[in-house]
């Protein structure tokens, strides 16, 4: 089965504020004692998120209206610190489809592109200004355009970027290498009867 082709991202967005958010903040350590990644999503952001308690405070993305948002904004350095593959399995299973942040950590970024999460840049005036139609508007939702490296907003849209190696990955269902090995299983097998047979 093809990989889907990932050309845009549409959804409502949450502001998380904040430079350096490392991936101990995304996910904190104790929480990877798991065996898949499927549980992992409660556990997003779990230390800013909750007192010492464990009672929620007043998060972005708990407030009732960014609750189902699927694209994430941020600021410098996203997904900074260990190399850990849980960070961005994290915010995926907690159903946020794409991040826009100033930049990214590279391992952060080729972990996120992997899954099919697309990881695109835009400065720091363009990111307020989503922001701030976000914060008016968390009803509306916003695109992210990888063809054309844009992100609609209203009647608003800024510019961004991406490594064009991951988004020609992503906008050609490309992203997932393992997904490919699997995709072309048949054909490996076809190949081996054809040299089995061959060499009788």
């Amino acid at each position: 089965m093809a990989l889907e082709k990932i050309t845009s991202v549409t959804g409502r967005g949450v502001f998380v504020p904040g430079n350096d958010i490392d991936t101990d903040r995304i996910i904190p350590a104790r929480f990877m004692k798991c065996v898949t990644f499927d549980g992992l999503g409660e556990f997003v952001f779990f230390d800013v998120r909750h007192d010492p308690q464990g009672n929620k405070i007043d998060h972005p993305i708990d407030r009732p209206e960014h609750k189902g948002a699927t694209i994430l904004l941020s600021g410098a350095n996203f997904g900074c610190g260990s190399s850990r593959e849980h960070a961005p399995q994290a915010i995926s299973k907690a159903g946020f489809k794409a991040i826009i942040a100033e930049n990214f950590a590279e391992i952060f970024f080729g972990n996120s592109t992997t899954l099919g999460m697309p990881c695109v840049s835009a400065s720091r005036e363009d990111i307020a200004k989503i922001a701030a139609f976000v914060e008016a508007n968390p009803d509306k939702e916003i695109t992210i355009d990888l063809e054309k490296l844009e992100v609609r907003f209203g009647d608003q849209s800024v510019k961004i970027a991406q490594r064009e190696t991951a988004r020609d990955a992503l906008v050609n269902g490309r992203w997932d290498p393992i997904g490919e090995l699997l995709e072309g299983l048949p054909a490996v097998k076809t190949k081996v009867q054809e040299l089995h047979y061959s060499a009788t």
